[in-house]
């Protein structure tokens, strides 16, 4: 079937392909976000506390974070096709229980079940869309769209999300996944081939663990400790149990000989710096989300519909400058798209330090486009810049990095404004107080923007290269030949 769809004749059926994997991006990606105008009714409906909606957010990027490269890792091992019709099943299911959820405990788990689904997705239809467009132009043009859904995905989640709520319900963000998933799972099995990896790496259970246990504990640390105490037993655990992890993580993957994380890439500077950017740029968003949902309702008193509208400039920004920076980078580097969403965010961070109940609405909604323009802006650089110098056998695994890397700060961002917000006197005092937290995670997106596309940095990516070339020596303390010394 793969050399009939590399024929003119198979060049519908490849579109229809494409279609299929953007559509899992689209939901699985929208579900990260969809949630956050609905997170006062969760509130009030579910009896939830700040804590609670918290997990209700970070149970599925958390868990999409932890679970990507593993299971980009399975689907090359066991069949892509498979894996990805294992995923939507999943998603699905996750979706329906969450739809039918009586209490926040039951939606948080069903977040988890929702969350294992979608981490089967994204990398997978990656693998499958590389396996069909054999073209070197024709995927790179399809590899293009498939970045920019991922905009539009994050883009419009708050608003369909704001809409649902506001006129059927909140479960109803929820609902609407079901019968996407069940077309997805038809259309793949009738039109997606098969494929698995000729070569596959080796599992590195060991890594994966570690990489739980770390994310686990920080975020959990994070979220719990207004509720705990930060000087409680179970905070102090949780914090010895991530420094633990870390340090057992950056041992354990030096000496594997497929580490699920190679550390060496970390020495190529524009890698790097795409992780950071990564983490502080979504760590943004996820916060200019949750934020803005607990002030529009809770402060201005606006309907979850209101609130979903009031975002809908970021949404447009975002879906039409993704795709605008993807040309950019193109043709004239990663810098310039990178410089102007750090310096752009910045200004909306430091507008919103000032929020107040009387805050004129054309300004809240101006700052809110300006938002989501520098988001789209931001978002294609990364992928870019994480894998610039990289192999071409290793620029799947780096890009991978840099996805797992969007989700953690995601989750991250999350877990520190709502902590802000239940340690403050009141959700204005919390809210004003997280913004200033924002603009530091910001002005990074902007000096690292520059600083990963010097010249210097560079060189640093082609030394990293050099390192995967044929027949280059693997140092002693990586691989098998470190255990053979010992």
């Amino acid at each position: 079937m793969t050399e009939a769809l590399a024929t003119p004749e198979g060049h519908r059926r490849r579109l229809l392909i494409l279609g299929i994997l953007c559509t899992s991006l689209l939901i699985v990606s929208m579900d990260a976000t969809i949630v956050n105008v609905a997170l006062p009714v969760l509130r009030a409906d579910l009896n939830a506390s700040i804590t609670e909606l918290q997990w209700t957010v970070d149970a599925y990027t958390l868990v999409l974070a932890c679970f990507l490269m593993l299971a980009g890792a399975t689907g090359d091992r066991l069949g892509r096709k498979g894996t990805f019709q294992a995923g939507l099943a999943l998603f699905g299911t996750g979706s329906l229980l969450c739809s039918l959820a009586p209490t926040v405990g039951w939606l948080i788990a069903a977040r988890v079940v929702q969350a294992l689904g979608g981490a089967m997705l994204n990398p997978v239809a990656m693998s499958i869309l590389t396996n069909v467009f054999t073209d070197p132009r024709e995927r790179a043009r399809a590899i293009g769209v498939w970045g920019s859904v991922v905009g539009i995905a994050l883009g419009v989640g708050p608003v369909l999300g704001g809409l649902l709520t506001g006129t059927v319900g909140w479960r109803a963000i929820f609902w609407v996944n079901v019968p996407v998933v069940l077309a997805a799972i038809v259309l793949v099995a009738r039109f997606v081939p098969g494929s698995r990896a000729a070569r596959v790496r080796r599992a590195d259970p060991g890594g994966q663990l570690l990489v739980v246990s770390l994310l686990g504990s920080v975020t959990g640390a994070v979220i719990e400790g207004p509720r705990l105490g930060w000087t409680s037993v179970w905070i102090i655990t949780l914090a010895v149990v991530a420094l633990a992890s870390l340090t057992a993580l950056l041992t354990w993957e030096r000496r594997h000989p497929e580490p699920l994380v190679d550390l060496r890439f970390f020495a190529s500077t524009p890698f790097s710096a795409a992780t950071v950017i990564a983490i502080c740029g979504f760590a943004a968003f996820s916060s200019l989300l949750f934020l803005s949902g607990l002030y529009l309702q809770e402060v201005r008193g606006l309907s979850a519909l209101q609130a979903g509208l009031t975002l809908l400039p970021a949404a447009v920004g975002a879906t039409v400058c993704a795709p605008l920076s993807g040309r950019l980078v193109a043709s004239r580097g990663a810098r310039l798209p990178l410089l102007v969403a750090g310096v752009a965010m910045t200004a909306v961070a430091l507008t919103f330090t000032g929020l107040g109940p009387a805050t004129p609405p054309w300004l809240i909604l101006v700052a809110h486009g300006v938002f989501g323009i520098a988001f789209g802006m931001m978002n294609p650089p990364i992928t870019n810049t994480a894998v610039n110098g990289m192999p071409d056998d290793r620029a799947g695994v780096a890009a991978a990095v840099a996805s797992t890397s969007r989700q953690t700060g995601q989750t991250f961002g999350v877990a520190v404004a709502g902590t802000l917000v239940a340690t403050a006197g009141g959700t204005l005092d919390g809210v004003t107080t997280a913004w200033t937290a924002v603009v530091v995670a910001t002005v990074t997106v902007a000096v690292l923007g520059v600083v990963a596309t010097t010249a210097r940095a560079h060189a640093s990516a082609r030394r990293v290269a050099e390192l995967f070339a044929p027949g280059h020596h693997v140092p002693a303390t990586h691989g098998p030949a470190a255990r053979a010394g010992e």
